[in-house]
């Protein structure tokens, strides 16, 4: 550590004497070789440059530093293991796997590192780049994570070790760190406990390298964006283990002197007297504290205000068969959230166009103000999934969340720490007002996550599409029956998209499923591996489902340079000993949402509709009337019918074998999951060269919806809906009592028919061609105005009384106005 800090002081000191030696000069154009100044001129460019050498000389000695103390911890690595085999070992191969877990492979990514870097270092160039290295450096931060994840039970192991042997004990207290190359020091002894620290403190230090690289880097250098991508994945990864990293950062002391640490903090929604309210909860190493931000006035210190708290000593989590009724929670209805999505969207989309036109702060403010109060609404109504505590001496608690990860997650963290010898306890009210005043402090989570709390710089997330294959799992201890789920964040919170079919009694699931999932400012995909229950008794009263055990739960950041690339990135979370294998691309918006015209006109995907019906010589398609008959044969009850997506790979065999008129069609109908059924028709008309209600009249339709007088409106959309060619209107009015028939099961489905015009509006109204190429990828454009329009022409057809074709031609003369 000493060596390190010796290192950055000295480089601090040489930066300071660069600074007043060169006073500010004027900047004026470079001439000659990229990034370096005229001899006239650019002494500012030059200077930043040459702080850029400096920054970099210094972080490389850290980092040789940083490289030889991982290697004096390896160093016993070896003899130990080798020990390990014969009847005396030191340690067993287990105790040798905890204490040493990752270190090979954090070594193995800082020497490729160095060993890259220093070359360019040494061989000085101004325009040389570098940023490559950072953000592959940046990329295998994972590693890091599973270290922290493992840090603790690495230090207790070691410890325990050192009791009970002798000869480690020797071993770990003093180990010999080699001094750098060039200078005269020798090796100098260091303790096991102190060396394997610091990799925790190294990836802080990595990050405030790259800030400083930044500082010094000109904007138009080629390194800037590869820089400013690594500090973004840096920073996210931070913020993510942020609560384990430092913990002496997080530690209160008691009154009676002893230490309580923060482990956990966040927002979450209780349900408390009928209603919800937002709390901050925060999980301390003995005791669970849940409070509000009380309102103070402006330059004022913010204070938290404790509603209760539970000893973990007390704290018990009621079993299903325990627990009381739930308070019935009043839900928001899905198009009224759906709603609200579409409002923040088209806000954002507002406060950009005021910036792009550099338009009033005040009205940026006041857009921003009216966005965080949206934001915070679907903060607080849309999470359903109960989470229930008990204080074995009085109240239970009601937590509402978004995502059985949070409570998986939560309920093991408590639970880790109750395995301690805990104590009961009871704070007085001035234990408690130190207390509640330190959370302002120690708090990890600092803003409430909504988007409008995000800073300018930060990553907007992505919008588009993931295809994601879940391939197969290992690490299973004994048979049982497996299937994981898949979760994107959306709008500040977690939502599931995707299910894997259920592979049952085994120790090793091939799934080899693919999905595409819509990404909405999406950062994170998280995979979540459960065991399915089929005991019937274990229904938990809050949501009147059964208990599916989770096995094992993991996050990876959707970085967009890994992501975005056209070939699938394959990649392994590991989760509680189980490895989940899956592979993944993504496809932007506007690349996903082209219509291609199909090159064979034999098939029936991307063929035009007229052309179908006339060879098949049938009012309504073929593969529409099979899909439509399918689903409301066996799939009107499915939950999320139309939303959650079908395997990938069983849509491209449906449609494969209905462009191929394949004999076997029915059986294979017959055969596959709903969802799959209900994937393909949707790509059916999503395939289609022009949208089913036609290029021609989509403006009409945008300007039909838009009328305020309901007379008119009636009479233009009516009106519209005639002008359609017939195998069009057919079609339209087919799937249209199809949808009405689907919605009538919503309180089975929870398929409403907003949620139904939200799935299939821009699917059979988006034009061919997108007028302004490349704009979709803009955040907000996902549910642009267009987008909102077209959910709207759909819910007005649906929400109309039977529409009959024969009615509709012979009431010609009523539609008589044009549009």
């Amino acid at each position: 550590m000493e060596e390190e800090e010796e290192a950055i002081g000295y480089l601090d000191k040489v930066l300071e004497d660069e600074e007043d030696s060169e006073p500010g000069t004027p900047t004026s154009p470079g001439v000659g070789p990229p990034f370096l100044a005229s001899k006239k001129g650019d002494r500012n460019a030059c200077k930043g440059l040459e702080m850029r050498k400096l920054v970099l000389s210094g972080f490389l000695a850290s980092e040789e530093i940083y490289i030889n103390q991982l290697e004096a911890l390896l160093l016993p690595m070896k003899p130990l293991k080798a020990t390990a085999t014969t009847s005396q070992p030191v340690l067993t191969i287990q105790q040798i796997d905890t204490i040493f877990y990752k270190i090979q492979d954090i070594y193995e990514i800082h020497k490729e590192f160095y060993d890259s870097l220093c070359p360019k270092v040494q061989q000085w160039d101004s325009s040389v780049t570098l940023g490559h290295l950072f953000q592959k450096l940046a990329s295998q931060l994972g590693v890091y994570k599973a270290f922290v994840d493992n840090y603790k039970i690495a230090l207790e192991t070691a410890e325990k070790c050192s009791q009970s042997n002798s000869q480690f004990q020797k071993i770990s207290e003093e180990l010999k760190v080699k001094g750098p190359k060039d200078s005269k020091e020798n090796n100098t002894s260091v303790t096991m406990e102190a060396l394997l620290y610091k990799p925790i403190d190294r990836v802080t230090r990595s990050t405030l390298v790259l800030h400083d690289l930044l500082k010094h880097t000109p904007s138009d250098h080629p390194d800037y964006p590869l820089l400013q991508d690594a500090l973004r994945i840096s920073q996210n990864f931070l913020s993510s283990i942020n609560e384990d990293i430092d913990p002496r950062r997080t530690a209160v002391t008691t009154p009676k002197g002893e230490t309580r640490q923060l482990v956990k903090d966040g927002f979450l929604v209780e349900l408390a007297e009928g209603s919800r309210k937002l709390r901050h909860v925060f999980l301390f190493t003995d005791m669970l504290l849940c409070a509000k931000l009380k309102k103070t006035a402006v330059g004022k210190h913010p204070q938290y205000d404790c509603k209760w708290y539970i000893p973990l000593a007390d704290l018990v989590f009621p079993s299903p068969e325990e627990s009381e009724p739930c308070p019935t929670v009043h839900a928001i209805p899905d198009h009224e959230l759906e709603d609200m999505k579409m409002k923040i969207s088209a806000m954002k989309s507002e406060v950009q166009k005021e910036k792009a036109s550099k338009g009033q702060s005040r009205a940026i403010e006041r857009l921003k103000k009216k966005m965080f109060e949206n934001e915070f609404w679907l903060l607080l109504n849309s999470p359903t999934i109960p989470f229930r505590i008990h204080n074995r001496n009085g109240k239970s608690y009601l937590f509402l969340l978004s995502s059985d990860y949070e409570r998986s997650e939560l309920r093991e963290a408590i639970q880790k720490l109750q395995r301690k010898d805990l104590q009961a306890f009871v704070l007085s009210s001035v234990e408690l007002q130190v207390l509640t005043g330190s959370c302002f402090k120690l708090r990890t989570v600092h803003n409430i996550p909504v988007t409008s709390n995000k800073d300018d710089e930060e990553s907007p997330g992505l919008y588009g599409f993931l295809h994601v294959i879940v391939h197969s799992a290992k690490g299973f201890a004994q048979s049982a029956n497996l299937y994981c789920t898949l979760e994107v964040d959306s709008f500040g919170y977690f939502v599931s998209k995707a299910k894997t079919r259920v592979f049952r009694d085994t120790t090793e699931p091939q799934w080899n499923e693919e999905f595409e999932i819509e990404l909405e400012g999406s950062q994170s995909l998280r995979i979540l591996c459960y065991e399915k229950c089929y005991d019937k008794t274990k229904l938990n009263k809050d949501d009147n489902e059964i208990v599916d055990k989770i096995m094992g739960k993991g996050q990876i950041q959707l970085d967009p340079q890994t992501v975005q690339t056209k070939n699938w990135h394959m990649d392994v979370i590991e989760m509680n000993g189980i490895k989940v294998e899956f592979s993944m691309k993504f496809t932007s918006r506007d690349m996903s949402l082209k219509r291609t015209p199909s090159k064979k006109q034999t098939g029936v995907f991307g063929v035009k509709i007229s052309v179908v019906t006339k060879r098949e010589r049938s009012k309504v398609p073929y593969i529409v009337r099979q899909c439509v008959e399918e689903v409301e044969k066996r799939g009107i009850e499915e939950v999320g019918i139309y939303r959650i997506s079908g395997v990938a790979t069983d849509i491209q065999a449906l449609k494969a074998a209905f462009d191929a008129n394949n004999k076997d069609i029915l059986v294979m109908l017959s055969d596959m999951d709903i969802n799959a059924i209900a994937g393909t028709l949707k790509l059916y008309f999503r395939e289609l060269p022009e949208p089913l209600l036609t290029d021609r009249l989509y403006p009409a339709f945008m300007e039909g919806i838009a009328l305020s007088d309901p007379a008119a409106k009636e009479n233009c959309m009516m009106h519209l809906l005639r002008s359609l060619p017939d195998p069009n209107l057919i079609t339209f009015l087919f799937l249209l009592e199809h949808l009405k028939r689907v919605a009538e099961k919503e309180p089975i489905n929870k398929m409403s028919l907003h949620n139904l015009a939200t799935v299939f509006g821009p699917t059979l109204l988006r034009p061919s061609e997108v007028e302004s190429k490349g704009h979709l990828s803009l955040a907000s454009d996902i549910w642009s105005h267009d987008v909102m329009a077209q959910v709207q022409v759909l819910l007005y057809y649906l929400q109309h009384p039977p529409i009959s074709f024969a009615e509709l031609k012979r009431n010609t003369l009523y539609f008589s106005t044009d549009v």
